[in-house]
């Protein structure tokens, strides 16, 4: 990162046990169960977390104040997360250290492509992958003296949250999707399926994301991952 970034975190009293203390994030993501296990990765870090679900939301946000990390979801419900990236990154500085994420692989070269300093791939479980993430783009000046290795910590999020997620997606679903709204769904579904660890339900997901890429002819497979949602939804989506 830039040496324009060392004020934003010169001050910050982290501490080898908590290496993120002080540091503001930023989570833009739709999705509540991504954003819940963002929410105690940075708990566990020591970092305060604030939320946007969408572009106009995290615009918003970087209107008031100046997060010292910005964690993109590549997917939004009102545009493309690379296109925040590009703006963040061209915001005066100094900037935000800038994290991508996405459950599709292909989210990786499209973050760094945009302007992202890092990548985080869904599931978000590990907290020494997430701080190792996020300390590796901040400034020298922004990191705690005497690092070692954390535990490998597995954190799991409520399932209350994957709920909210499929009821979201089961709404939209019924509201007779359009293309572009095809094309949400399957990234949203894919995301939520890898870090619930459903395989058939991100498998269906993926299926719908290659109709969408052929051309017509989705109905099929639109119709088998409406089923899938809603049974998850009526076994209480325990996963």
């Amino acid at each position: 990162m830039a040496d324009d970034l060392t004020d934003i975190f010169a001050n910050r009293p982290a501490t080898a046990n908590r290496p993120l203390l002080g540091l503001t994030v930023l989570v833009v993501e739709d999705s509540r169960f991504a954003s819940e296990a963002m929410r105690l990765l940075c708990l566990r870090s020591g970092a305060r977390i604030r939320r946007a679900d969408c572009l106009r939301s995290a615009h918003r946000h970087l209107q008031t104040y100046r997060p010292g990390v910005v964690i993109i979801d590549m997917g939004l419900p009102d545009g493309s997360g690379a296109d925040l990236v590009a703006e963040v990154r061209a915001m005066t500085p100094p900037s935000p250290v800038i994290i991508g994420t996405s459950g599709d692989p292909d989210g990786e070269p499209l973050a760094m492509a945009a302007g992202a300093d890092a990548f985080l791939g869904k599931p978000l479980e590990s907290l020494s992958v997430f701080q190792q993430a996020i300390l590796s783009a901040l400034p020298l000046a922004g990191r705690p003296p005497g690092l070692h290795l954390v535990p490998d910590e597995q954190i799991t999020p409520d399932p209350l949250a994957l709920r909210d997620d499929l009821s979201h997606i089961a709404a939209v679903l019924a509201d007779a999707p359009n293309l572009a709204a095809l094309d949400y769904i399957a990234q949203f579904l894919s995301g939520i399926a890898r870090s619930a660890h459903d395989l058939p339900l991100e498998d269906a997901a993926a299926a719908l994301a290659r109709a969408r890429r052929v051309g017509p002819g989705a109905a099929p497979d639109l119709r088998r991952l409406s089923g899938l949602v809603q049974s998850r939804l009526a076994s209480g989506a325990s996963f």
